[in-house]
């Protein structure tokens, strides 16, 4: 593996994209490269809860869930540097969106619905996806949600293929982000 950025970042990296994208994968293999610690935002909502995002849906509603996302995002991004996979929805969220954009660098792992589609397909635990049509549904969160995942620092098309290749892509889009805002990530 080309690992081109050497030294780790000046900030925490966060992943954001929709379901399917690989922020978690990625954000893994990610963390490894850098010799930084992965912490998925979902996993962490989950043991904070004592339940599984599923069930915090279903029990409390989709705005009880990113009331504790929200918090818990915040708390990660109070520690040390870091990669950060977010769920699907985070960085809709106003608040959770300018905290990130204060203290991290934003990474949107964009993927095409066919792709998304057959990636989610592999699990059932996607409560967004229970509500129809999954193809019908993706197609609309990306409708809602890439105007705003557009306003991530960095942009990154994830592939059909072996994970390694998307890291590729990632680590040379951080290390051109770091060229050319080297000045102002010191601050």
């Amino acid at each position: 593996m080309n690992s081109s950025m050497c030294s780790p970042p000046p900030r925490t990296i966060v992943l954001v994209g929709l379901m399917g994208a690989g922020k978690s994968s990625i954000g893994r293999r990610l963390a490894q490269t850098l010799g930084l610690p992965f912490y998925d935002a979902d996993a962490e909502i989950e043991s904070a809860a004592g339940a599984t995002i599923e069930e915090i849906f279903a029990r409390d509603g989709e705005a009880v869930f990113r009331n504790g996302e929200r918090r818990v995002i915040a708390r990660l991004l109070d520690g040390p540097i870091h990669i950060l996979a977010t769920g699907g929805g985070a960085f809709m969220d106003p608040t959770t969106r300018a905290l990130i954009c204060a203290r991290a660098i934003s990474v949107w792992l964009r993927g095409d619905l066919d792709l998304l589609l057959a990636r989610v397909s592999r699990r059932n635990n996607r409560p967004l996806l229970k509500a129809g049509d999954p193809r019908a549904v993706l197609s609309k969160l990306m409708e809602e949600r890439h105007p705003i995942y557009a306003e991530a620092d960095i942009v990154v098309d994830t592939i059909d293929g072996p994970p390694d290749a998307t890291l590729e892509k990632v680590l040379a889009a951080l290390k051109q982000y770091f060229v050319t805002h080297r000045a102002g990530l010191a601050s």
